[in-house]
């Protein structure tokens, strides 16, 4: 299994990286928006889903996100690209914390999922996820709605709410960070 890979950042492409490591360039797979740039040194926590057709690595720039996308895989009918799909829609943390509230409407509207599968996600993974945390996603779900409301697209939000630091809490407060974001 590779859990880690570290070398330059070759390419930057549509779907992930590529890094070269020992002379060979691996293609990894990520979340978009939170990948490092060509030229630059990294290391990244991976995951190797093997699969009938060949082999694929997910890499992730925190240990934390790889363990949450390693989760999301427990879930019945969630593969790699699901997961790496849900991630890249929302924060890891807002994301958790949803699920572990069983917070199907913020998983329908800010990440992306029908409601069927938001409520099996919630379901099957809120033990695992614990409680809610005290973060703000029933607060986001409202900005969201609010966002797009004011002409914002699903991504546009989905983008500023991604961007709102982890210390702003309440309702308008992170409707102003949101909107700061654009």
């Amino acid at each position: 299994m590779i859990r880690r890979v570290r070398g330059k950042v070759l390419e930057v492409t549509l779907t992930g990286v590529v890094v070269e490591v020992a002379g060979f360039g691996l293609a990894v797979w990520m979340p978009s928006g939170v990948r490092p740039n060509a030229g630059d040194m990294t290391d990244l926590a991976t995951h190797l889903a093997v699969k009938q057709d060949g082999l694929e690595l997910y890499g992730f720039m925190e240990s934390a996100d790889r363990d949450f996308f390693e989760l999301l895989l427990t879930a019945p009918g969630v593969g790699p690209k699901t997961a790496l799909a849900i991630m890249s829609k929302a924060p890891r943390k807002e994301l958790a914390s949803a699920i572990g509230r069983k917070d199907v409407d913020y998983l329908t509207r800010v990440a992306g999922l029908g409601k069927k599968s938001a409520e099996k996600l919630a379901v099957m993974l809120a033990e695992k996820m614990g409680g809610d945390d005290g973060s703000s996603s029933g607060a986001d779900s409202e900005v969201f709605d609010t966002l797009v409301a004011l002409g914002y697209t699903d991504r546009e939000a989905r983008k500023a709410l991604a961007g709102i630091p982890e210390n702003i809490s309440g309702k308008e407060a992170r409707l102003r960070a949101a909107l700061s974001n654009k």
